[in-house]
């Protein structure tokens, strides 16, 4: 999957390359209680954390989501999801993202902090008076995880370092060996939220890889490859709403049909697509928006903002009428269709592109949001 992260429009990638030695930065004051942790994590069951994850991402209460070490799962599970969707955008190796994970961890115990020693903020406890960019900018779970990639990719040799120096590397704490005690559970998260993200194996061998996606488990009706070449801006010949669909998912998808074969509007309200002013047409964001306020459900205008409504479900469980995101990174996306169901996606493409109807084999997923 490329982004991924991260949601991803604009570019969300940072021009600004880190200058090794330069940027240093100490560690907030969180240290001092993951310091002196008394180190029992060293029986993480994977399984389990795959389970609990997986469960908090499908929609679940916080409450009840129990993960060792993870007091609030709510707030840091999102935030591991947003470290691992930025790497996989970035094509960070998986042991990268572990170490980001585990770093963040150490840190800011996988929480936006607004303070930190001196001026640390954030998931990393980045400074904004070591050149690592705005407080605003720090603030921004994203660009703090491309910064510190980018960070860890100019370190000589990361990959065969362990991962509490390659964290160190970047980091410069004042507790250098205090990553280490989160190697495992680093490790956990990483695997279950890559799992979450189609082709996120970028570690996996192309052997494997083939093999695997000439045995995979998805029938032709799942991935909207039964119904062959859809022309754009039609409805795929057999193809109904399923009969399960939630009411108001079915009024959005409904109203969004009507909309086929109107040309792509950057920047169009989507309420008059047929009319002589451009700027009623409808964009990917505005055609979310319109279809599912005729079904009375409010959401924000643009993708940046969508991807924050409703709740995270995994793109293993889609429902009709989710919101599907891609491009960019997972927690700012760039472009958002809307799931029909049977494999299908509805989305406002681009520029000189009409209301479509594709597969969801051609999406490379990086977010899902359930609004209902």
């Amino acid at each position: 999957m490329k982004g991924i992260a991260a949601g991803i429009g604009v570019a969300v990638l940072s021009p600004l390359l880190l200058a090794g030695a330069a940027m240093t930065m100490a560690s907030s004051s969180q240290a001092a209680t993951t310091a002196s942790f008394s180190g029992c994590l060293t029986s993480i069951d994977t399984s389990e954390v795959t389970k609990a994850v997986t469960k908090l991402l499908d929609g679940a209460s916080g409450k009840d989501v129990h993960i060792q070490a993870l007091d609030l799962p709510a707030e840091q599970i999102p935030n591991a999801q947003t470290i691992v969707a930025t790497g996989i955008s970035l094509d960070v190796p998986k042991k990268g993202q572990i170490i980001a994970i585990a770093t963040a961890m150490q840190e800011s115990r996988l929480r936006n902090l607004d303070s930190g020693d001196r001026d640390s903020l954030g998931l990393f406890q980045q400074r904004p008076s070591q050149g690592w960019g705005t407080a605003q900018q720090i603030r921004d779970p994203v660009y703090a995880s491309e910064r510190f990639y980018k960070a860890l990719l100019k370190v000589d040799g990361w990959q065969q370092m362990q991962v509490t120096q390659a964290a160190q590397a970047v980091q410069k704490s004042g507790y250098p060996d205090g990553y280490a005690q989160w190697e495992d559970l680093a490790t956990a998260l990483q695997k279950a939220i890559a799992a979450t993200f189609p082709n996120a194996d970028k570690d996996q061998p192309a052997k494997a890889k083939d093999a695997e996606s000439r045995s995979g488990s998805c029938t032709p009706d799942t991935d909207g490859t039964s119904f062959g070449r859809i022309p754009e801006g039609s409805v795929p010949k057999g193809y109904t709403i399923p009969k399960d669909a939630a009411p108001k998912a079915r009024t959005a998808i409904e109203w969004a049909m009507h909309q086929l074969g109107t040309l792509y509007q950057w920047g169009g309200s989507c309420t008059n697509a047929y009319g002589p002013d451009p700027m009623g047409r409808c964009d990917c964001s505005s055609l979310m928006q319109q279809a599912y306020a005729h079904a009375g459900v409010h959401l924000t205008r643009t993708t940046y903002t969508q991807v924050g409504e409703g709740k995270a479900v995994s793109a293993k469980n889609l429902q009709p009428g989710d919101l599907i995101f891609s491009r960019g990174t997972a927690a700012r996306p760039e472009h958002v269709g809307m799931y029909m169901g049977e494999g299908l996606v509805i989305e406002a493409p681009r520029t000189s592109k009409p209301v479509r109807i594709t597969p969801i084999k051609d999406w490379d997923i990086l977010a899902v949001r359930r609004v209902l």
